[in-house]
């Protein structure tokens, strides 16, 4: 490929890869180089972020980071932790470049799988999963205009949220309350918890394009969001709500509280991320008035022989989440990061 390098980012090059990513139509938030801190240090992965270069500056980007674990397997993944990844590219030959170096790389490493998160079609010639959509639509800067805009049932809940006085509030400190909530959520759902040292990561990199939004009944937190900003969207991202939320209507109340708020910031965009075909959060996103949209995630099989399984919907997992939904909340925010630092 003429002129073109694809090569390792290196220290001091943080604001280099985060102007290209900022200009890149194709990049998201989850291409930000903030990411790489967070992965290494939350997690304790070892990430490989390579650009792709000519005379004329950055044309490409590509973050990925190595996941090994005894239970869930080998694997070099854009991104871990994130719904989207994959190269980010002015044009298909900085694109093909990054993606083959990567490739060698998984072989280097000697890894089970390599593994890209992409929002559009790509890579027709390696194996594919079907089992993930996001949820994308346009939101109003009036706030009657998108609650007009949530279907009838859900629409309902909204006020339901409103009746009961619910309160929307910001969280200056997303490893504090918001944490705590969206542990016992997780955690009710049989899923381990991340650890509250990634939520403070999150907001030392990201600042005021990571924010908490906490949603109060009676002096009582029932709710919370944790949301993305990049350009003109928003995205909520870590969210999760006490037993009591659902008879509140606080989740469907959140959820347009944040678009409300985010709006008045200029997002036009509300991106709902990723769910599982089957899962709850799926139905959930539908009913609220979003077209569930298939992400294009792609497998370049090295040492494994399928496509990986580890998603909760997996048989296998059952007796687990069944498990560990009867953990004492301390024991599971204490176990949790220790097995969802694995699960990428």
């Amino acid at each position: 490929m003429n002129g073109l390098l694809v090569r390792p980012l290196e220290a001091g090059e943080e604001a280099l890869w985060e102007r290209f990513v900022a200009d890149c139509p194709e990049a998201t938030f989850f291409h930000r180089v903030g990411w790489k801190r967070v992965i290494e240090e939350a997690c304790g992965h070892r990430t490989h972020y390579l650009l792709a270069e000519s005379a004329a500056g950055v044309r490409g980007v590509l973050p990925l980071a190595r996941v090994r674990s005894l239970l869930f397997g080998d694997a070099l993944v854009s991104t871990p932790f994130c719904v989207y990844g994959g190269a980010a590219a002015l044009d298909e030959e900085a694109r093909l470049a990054l993606e083959e170096e990567a490739v060698r790389l998984a072989g280097r490493l000697g890894v089970g799988w390599l593994e890209s998160r992409n929002l559009a079609p790509r890579r027709p010639d390696w194996e594919a999963s079907a089992l993930y959509y996001t949820f994308r639509k346009a939101i109003d800067a009036d706030p009657a205009v998108n609650l007009a805009a949530i279907p009838r049932k859900q629409r309902a809940e909204v006020r339901k949220g409103i009746g009961h006085g619910l309160r929307g509030v910001s969280d200056d400190d997303i490893a504090g309350r918001s944490y705590d909530i969206y542990a016992e959520s997780v955690r009710n759902l049989g899923t381990p918890v991340f650890s509250r040292r990634l939520f403070r990561l999150l907001q030392e990199e990201f600042g005021a394009d990571c924010q908490g939004l906490l949603v109060e009944h009676r002096g009582e937190w029932v709710a919370e969001v944790v949301s993305f900003y990049f350009r003109d969207q928003v995205l909520p991202y870590y969210g999760g709500g006490r037993r009591e939320a659902r008879a509140l209507g606080a989740m469907a109340f959140m959820y347009w509280e944040l678009m409300t708020r985010a709006a008045q910031r200029g997002a036009r965009v509300f991106d709902f991320g990723r769910s599982k075909l089957g899962a709850g959060s799926f139905d959930f996103k539908k009913f609220y008035g979003f077209t569930p949209e298939p992400l294009h995630y792609r497998y370049r099989l090295v040492r494994a022989t399928e496509v990986p399984r580890n998603n909760p919907l997996n048989p296998k997992y059952r007796l687990f989440i069944r498990m560990w939904q009867r953990l004492p909340l301390a024991v599971a925010e204490r176990l949790g990061p220790l097995l969802a630092r694995h699960l990428g």
